[in-house]
């Protein structure tokens, strides 16, 4: 059967206190100093090295406090009705920041930490009703064992430092047979390095022998390519001014046909304008001649009502028929002023449609041949 403790059945303190240096990167140091710590072989010994770390740096309280914080992380290392997963851990987290006081400086190297920790016997400190007389024996007896522990524990520090030492010093000797043997491959290696080095100017001064006289060579070649550039160069320019002045010429022309075009444009529309005008002026001609064909035929009218009138008088036959020899001849010359009128009508009608259509056709080959002309300069 497992025994159950406040943590989970497989698992040791160890465990959240590494999850602290995730949580919280300044506590990477430690969690790295305890796993170079020698001698530690169990979780429970890394653990008590860690939280006497956490103790002489004053953060015990900091770290805890992550670990209270994300406790849906801690569901894995303790049970569900564990004090840590409670509300009371907080509670506890806030009673260690009064840690932080204590200057403490704990042993951490040469401590059997992976072992049980033994009873401490108390029992010289607890007082006696017999020994209530002998407080000077008391504080004789307790300034020897503090002698003895502060020897006791200088000398584990001492053990330690000489073990250090040992181990270092097997350490050094090792890295320096390791560096002779380097010295010896380095110094094979610089006879091989200065023997290349020497080939290596001979083939240099060579290679400079070569490059000097293909310097040479290719210097008269450029000298002979810049030459024959700047020649290709003065007549490109000349090339260049000669195409930039006949593009001159031409934009001047194709801004003269331009204009030209816009003064023919103007014209064809004053053209359509008189043509229209025209036009009105034929049609106010031809109500005119339709009034006088009105008065003329009220004229007929009255010609033969007179008429009738003069057929019943015998008595103004006479002047009747003087009456009626003058209509007849105002008569003539109504219908022979109409004649004239519709005769000049027709000729000014068609010596304004032969001039329009000219006009328009002289319009139409100007505005091709203009046309034509700014095609072919914008070619």
């Amino acid at each position: 059967m497992v025994r159950k403790s406040f943590l989970s059945y497989n698992k040791t303190i160890w465990g959240p206190l590494e999850l602290v240096e995730k949580l919280y990167p300044e506590a990477e140091e430690i969690g790295a100093s305890v796993r170079d710590l020698p001698g530690l072989k169990t979780p429970l010994g890394r653990a008590r090295a860690w939280l006497r770390l956490a103790l002489m740096q004053k953060k015990m309280a900091d770290y805890l406090r992550c670990l209270i914080i994300q406790r849906e992380l801690l569901s894995e290392f303790y049970e569900y009705h564990a004090l840590m997963m409670e509300e009371e851990g907080a509670v506890i987290v806030g009673l260690l920041v009064g840690l932080n006081v204590i200057d403490a400086n704990l042993c951490v190297k040469g401590e059997d930490l992976d072992s049980q920790v033994g009873v401490i016997d108390f029992s010289m400190y607890l007082k006696n009703e017999e020994d209530v007389g002998n407080k000077e024996r008391n504080v004789q007896i307790a300034a020897i064992l503090d002698q003895k522990n502060y020897v006791e524990e200088l000398n584990r520090q001492l053990n330690s430092t000489v073990s250090s030492l040992h181990s270092r010093v097997d350490s050094l000797e090792k890295s320096n047979t390791k560096l002779i043997e380097e010295l010896a491959i380095a110094k094979n290696n610089i006879i091989k390095l200065q023997e290349e080095n020497h080939q290596l100017r001979n083939e240099n001064k060579l290679i400079l022998m070569k490059t000097q006289q293909h310097l040479e060579v290719t210097k008269v070649d450029v000298d002979a390519e810049l030459q024959t550039y700047k020649h290709s160069r003065q007549e490109l320019d000349e090339m260049y001014n000669e195409a930039r002045r006949q593009l001159r010429d031409e934009s001047q022309l194709r801004q003269d046909v331009e204009n030209e075009l816009a003064v023919q444009v103007s014209m064809k529309h004053e053209i359509e304008l008189a043509m229209k005008l025209l036009e009105k002026d034929i049609h106010e001609k031809q109500d005119t001649l339709i009034g006088l064909r009105q008065q003329l035929e009220e004229v007929k009218a009255i010609n033969i009502e007179m008429y009738q009138k003069l057929q019943g008088s015998e008595d103004g036959l006479k002047e009747k028929n003087e009456i009626i020899a003058r209509l007849e001849e105002k008569t003539n010359k109504i219908t022979v002023a109409m004649r004239q009128l519709e005769q000049s009508d027709n000729d000014l009608l068609t010596q304004t449609r032969t001039i329009a259509m000219s006009l328009v056709k002289c319009a139409s080959s100007d505005t091709q041949d203009q046309y034509k002309l700014v095609k072919d300069i914008s070619f």
